[in-house]
C-alpha cells in the first residue's frame, strides 16, 4: 500500500512537471522572443485623455502629476477625479490647475447614504473627458519618460481598442520589496504572454489604455460595479480579444510606483486583488489555477521525496531541468522588464511565489474587501 501511494504521488509529480513545462514553452517563450519597438518615439497625433482617480493622494499628486502633465505629446488632457478626499488634495490640484491649462479636475464629495468606489470615480472621469482614447494610471505612479503617452498611443492602429502596459515597483532595500517586485514580474509574464498568444485576460490599471467607445458600448463597469476591485483586470478580462488587444513594453512606457513597506499593507492589497480572480472567465480561471496548483504541488512533492529519499535523483533531476529551462527563458524576459537584479533570486522566490499564490487565492475566495482606500 505504501509503495502504491508513493508511485501515485510520483506520477502526480511528473504530471505537474509537464504542466509547468507547457506554460513555459507554449506561452512564456512568446514573451521572451517579443521585441518592443525601438528608436525615437513615433509622431502620433491621436488626442488622448489621461484618467487618474485619487483619494487622499495630496503628496503623490504633488510629486507625480507634473511628470504626467509635462509629457512630450501634442494633444492631451489629464483628468483627475478627486474622490472624496479629506487631505490637501483639493489645494494641490487647485495650484496645479493654475499652472497647467490641460488639467481638468472632477470632484466627488462624500455622502452619508451613498458610498462611492474607484469604478464610480473612473466612470465620472471618463464621462468628463473630451477624447476618444483613454490612458489610465494612478496618483502614486510616475512614467519612466516623457514619451510614455506617445509610445502607448502609437499602438492604436485599425481594430486595436486595448493596449496593455507594464508597471513595475521601484527598487528599494528589503525582502518585502524584492518579493513584491518579483511577484509583479511573474504576473506580467503571465498576462503579457497570454496576450501574445491571443488570449488576453487582464491588465494593470497603473498603465492601461482603451477607447471610450469600447467602454460605453460594453456599459462600462456595470456588470461588476458591485465588486470593489477589478476596474482594470475585470474590464480587460470581459472585453479583450485576440484582435483588439496589443501590448507595449518599450522601457520608456514603464510606469513606476512604490511598493508597500509593511506586511500589513501588503496583505491588505493582495487580499483585495486576489478576490477578483474568481470572477474571471472560466477558461482563464482554469488556466491560472492549473499553473498555481501544479507549481505548488510540484514543490511540495519534491520536498517530500527528498525527505523520504524516494527517487531523489530523478525528482531532483526534473526540478533542475525545469529550473534551467526557466532561467534560460526568463533571462531575456527579466532584461526586457529591467529586473535583472532579481534574476539570481529566482530559485528561492519561485518556491515562495507558488506558496503565496495558493494561500492568497484561498483567502481571496472567502474574504470581501470593503474599501479601496
Amino acid at each position: 500500500m505504501e509503495t502504491y501511494v508513493q508511485n501515485a504521488l510520483f506520477i502526480l509529480f511528473q504530471l505537474c512537471f509537464i504542466v509547468q513545462l507547457y506554460y513555459l514553452i507554449s506561452r512564456h517563450t512568446r514573451l521572451a522572443g517579443y521585441k518592443p519597438a525601438e528608436g525615437p518615439p513615433p509622431e502620433v497625433l491621436i488626442p488622448v485623455s489621461v484618467i487618474i482617480s485619487a483619494r487622499n493622494e495630496a503628496q503623490n499628486l504633488q510629486q507625480n502629476l507634473p511628470a504626467i502633465l509635462e509629457q512630450n505629446y501634442p494633444d492631451f488632457e489629464v483628468v483627475v477625479i478627486n474622490d472624496c478626499s479629506y487631505d490637501r488634495s483639493d489645494e494641490v490640484l487647485e495650484e496645479l490647475e493654475k499652472q497647467y491649462a490641460h488639467l481638468k479636475v472632477v470632484t466627488i464629495t462624500e455622502h452619508d447614504r451613498f458610498k462611492t468606489g474607484k469604478k464610480f470615480a473612473l466612470t465620472l472621469g471618463i464621462k468628463a473627458s473630451k477624447n476618444e482614447y483613454l490612458l489610465f494610471t494612478d496618483a502614486d505612479c510616475s512614467p519612466a519618460s516623457e514619451n510614455w503617452i506617445s509610445r502607448m498611443m502609437a499602438n492604436f492602429s485599425t481594430g486595436v481598442e486595448i493596449v496593455l502596459g507594464y508597471s513595475p515597483y521601484t527598487k528599494r532595500r528589503g525582502f518585502l520589496n524584492a518579493f513584491t517586485r518579483f511577484e509583479t514580474i511573474k504576473t506580467a509574464i503571465s498576462y503579457l504572454s497570454s496576450a501574445l498568444v491571443g488570449d488576453p485576460y487582464m491588465g494593470i490599471g497603473r498603465n492601461l489604455a482603451y477607447t471610450k467607445t469600447l467602454f460605453f458600448s460594453e456599459k462600462g463597469f456595470a456588470s461588476h460595479m458591485h465588486v470593489l476591485s477589478g476596474d482594470d483586470d475585470l474590464f480587460v478580462n470581459q472585453h479583450a480579444t485576440s484582435n483588439n488587444t496589443v501590448i507595449e513594453l518599450n522601457p520608456e512606457t514603464f510606469v513606476y510606483t512604490e511598493a508597500k513597506t509593511s506586511f500589513k499593507a501588503w496583505f491588505r492589497q493582495k487580499k483585495r486583488h486576489m478576490g477578483v480572480g474568481k470572477l474571471y472567465k472560466n477558461q482563464h480561471r482554469r488556466m491560472l489555477s492549473f499553473d498555481a496548483i501544479s507549481g505548488f504541488i510540484f514543490y511540495i512533492l519534491l520536498i517530500l521525496f527528498l525527505i523520504l529519499r524516494y527517487e531523489p535523483v530523478l525528482a531532483l533531476g526534473l526540478c533542475i531541468f525545469r529550473m534551467i529551462l526557466q532561467l534560460a527563458i526568463y533571462n531575456r524576459i527579466f532584461k526586457k522588464l529591467e529586473a535583472k537584479s532579481l534574476y539570481w533570486y529566482f530559485p528561492l522566490f519561485d518556491i515562495i511565489y507558488y506558496m503565496y499564490l495558493n494561500v492568497f487565492g484561498t483567502i481571496g475566495t472567502f474574504l470581501k474587501t470593503k474599501q479601496w482606500k
